[in-house]
């Protein structure tokens, strides 16, 4: 009776002690997950501004934009209809600012060297841009004036991007929507042009053209 007793106390002391072992089984290890790292919460980095582009001024004209030379002056004593031919065709190329080939054609204006006033139409071309204009002379026996006028006048697109410019501060770039020659009415509301700034801003502008070629610019 003893010795089946000390078995039992063994035998439960056995099962005790598999009970509280800290070694899982075989089964447990397998079916026990592994620990999940730590997962790293939201994140946010700033967007980035895009940066406006600078871009290089244009150089402010140093000098008033030039007159242009007109060659072929006929002498005093020649006859007063290619006088008068001449002081159109050269009105006309210092108002458009280039010298360039011009052709007067007034029908009557020979014989505008009669005593009394004489109203003609003539026609200009200029650089093969054609406008017409009205002639009166005034004419005496020993001397003679004449006044020509045009609602139309010739200008050259370098003229009109000086002016532009000049009167644009801080502009990079200056564009115009004309011709290199362009025949325009004083009258009109102008030319359109744009002005990039250094800042890669564009500005519009209207260059209004006077009879004798000034150029008048202001923003749109």
């Amino acid at each position: 009776m003893r010795v089946r007793m000390v078995l039992g106390v063994a035998a439960v002391g056995v099962l005790v002690l598999s009970g509280c072992s800290d070694t899982p089984s075989d089964d447990q290890a397998s079916s026990t997950p592994p620990p999940s790292a730590p997962s790293a919460g939201p994140t946010s980095a700033p967007i980035p501004t895009p940066s406006t582009p600078s871009l290089t001024p244009l150089p402010m004209p140093s000098k008033p934009w030039p007159t242009p030379k007109v060659t072929g002056t006929p002498d005093d004593d020649a006859p007063l209809a290619n006088r008068i031919r001449f002081a159109i065709a050269k009105q006309v190329q210092v108002a458009a600012g280039r010298a360039a080939t011009t052709k007067v054609t007034c029908p009557g204006i020979d014989e505008a060297d009669q005593p009394g006033t004489h109203t003609l139409t003539c026609t200009v071309t200029y650089a093969g841009k054609t406008f017409t204009g009205q002639l009166t002379v005034e004419a005496k026996q020993y001397s003679a004036t004449y006044k020509f006028t045009s609602e139309s006048v010739a200008i050259v697109k370098p003229k009109v991007v000086d002016a532009v410019q000049r009167a644009a501060s801080g502009a990079a770039k200056v564009t115009c929507t004309m011709d290199d020659v362009t025949v325009v009415k004083h009258t009109a509301q102008g030319i359109a042009c744009d002005v990039t700034t250094v800042g890669n801003a564009v500005q519009p502008y209207r260059a209004r053209i006077s009879g004798n070629g000034q150029v008048l610019v202001a923003k749109a």
